[in-house]
């Protein structure tokens, strides 16, 4: 499947300190880093915000979960950005000082460069694992022609591309593999970084998605958003339900219809959303998380205008999601996020203002 190609988000100018702004103060500049996944949302929002938002200037660096990750425990960002949750030992390190928000949903897809196949092409779980397991290794394999009834596959051999960096993409593929496969979970298993058994790297969504583009019979993994902007083909998986699904904004979000409701007010939202049920569910689908700090000590102009940003983002910034390859939250999320954003203080005392945000 291909997808008319999308004009990229304006790229975000880097600011260079705290400016006056006009009378209203010194300008409120908060920096994160994080996943590459969002990265194309990421900076739709932030240059929007930006521009009406004069007194505030966002800066957003996509490095990869990983990166995200360890800037935010190193206290070097102000938000940080992942689609891999904290571990339990991530969290110890700065003393359980945050909080998972969710801001849109996306999958990762596998894409390809096969330009004699015009056809979709469709992938049981079991042949994306040993494809990655270096088991597969040409394209007219008889697993996968059994899938692709009346679809010429070429007698070429699999260039596998994988992500060379830590990467919250990377977690949720081998998450996937990993419930579908009990070889691939015994001998390479789940992680934002893994011991692959074969393939070449590229840095982050964008080069994963250049890598598979400039080799022909490459296969690989990225977000939605990044096939959609480039144009790339992208396979149909099997799903629980035993339905071959084509990754989409509307079996993206039945991935999370069903897990919505079973929410409650004290959930951290590090949910998997790995095979979720439904006819119509893509399987590779995931939420994917700003990090916050629960208090900001004594900077409550940052932390008030962190969580107007992500309010903003959550009420306004949603309206892009569908453009963009990303499916906006559910709506019964949304008052268990506004709870999680009224519990961010600084020096003790809620920032939370009723969210007065433009």
């Amino acid at each position: 499947m291909s997808f008319p190609r999308l004009v990229p988000a304006t790229a975000l100018a880097l600011i260079g300190g705290a400016l006056a702004c006009g009378g209203q103060g010194e300008m409120v500049l908060l920096n994160g880093a994080g996943a590459t996944f969002p990265n194309i949302i990421y900076q739709k929002w932030i240059t929007d915000y930006n521009t009406a938002n004069p007194g505030v200037q966002l800066n957003y660096q996509s490095i990869g979960s990983g990166g995200g990750i360890q800037q935010y425990t190193d206290g070097t960002v102000d938000f940080g950005a992942s689609d891999a949750p904290m571990t339990e030992e991530e969290m110890a390190k700065v003393e359980g000082n945050v909080l998972h928000i969710p801001m849109v949903l996306g999958a990762v897809v596998p894409t390809y460069n096969l330009p004699e196949v015009t056809e979709t092409i469709r992938f049981a779980p079991e042949a994306l694992a040993g494809i990655y397991l270096g088991e597969i290794t040409r394209w007219d394999d008889v697993r996968l022609r059994s899938t692709n009834p009346g679809v010429t596959l070429p007698d070429r051999e699999i260039v596998v591309v994988r992500r060379s960096d830590g990467s919250g993409t990377t977690y949720i593929w081998t998450e996937f593999l990993s419930a579908i496969s009990s070889d691939w979970q015994s001998k390479v298993g789940t992680g934002k970084s893994v011991n692959w058994p074969v393939g070449i790297g590229g840095r982050g969504n964008e080069g994963v998605s250049a890598t598979v583009q400039q080799t022909p019979g490459a296969i690989g993994y990225v977000e939605l958003g990044y096939a959609m902007l480039n144009n790339m083909a992208v396979g149909a998986v099997r799903n629980a339900h035993g339905n071959f699904v084509t990754p989409d904004l509307s079996t993206v979000s039945e991935a999370a219809a069903g897990t919505a409701a079973t929410l409650g007010p004290d959930t951290d939202f590090r949910i998997s959303l790995i095979n979720a049920p439904g006819e119509r569910t893509y399987p590779v689908a995931s939420f994917t998380w700003l990090l916050v700090r629960r208090d900001y000590g004594e900077d409550a102009a940052k932390a008030k205008a962190l969580v107007e940003f992500i309010w903003w983002a959550l009420m306004q910034g949603q309206a892009s999601a569908e453009a963009l390859g990303y499916a906006p939250l559910p709506q019964a999320v949304l008052p268990l996020v506004e709870a999680h954003l009224k519990a961010v203080s600084a020096a003790g005392s809620a920032v939370w203002s009723g969210a007065g945000t433009n």
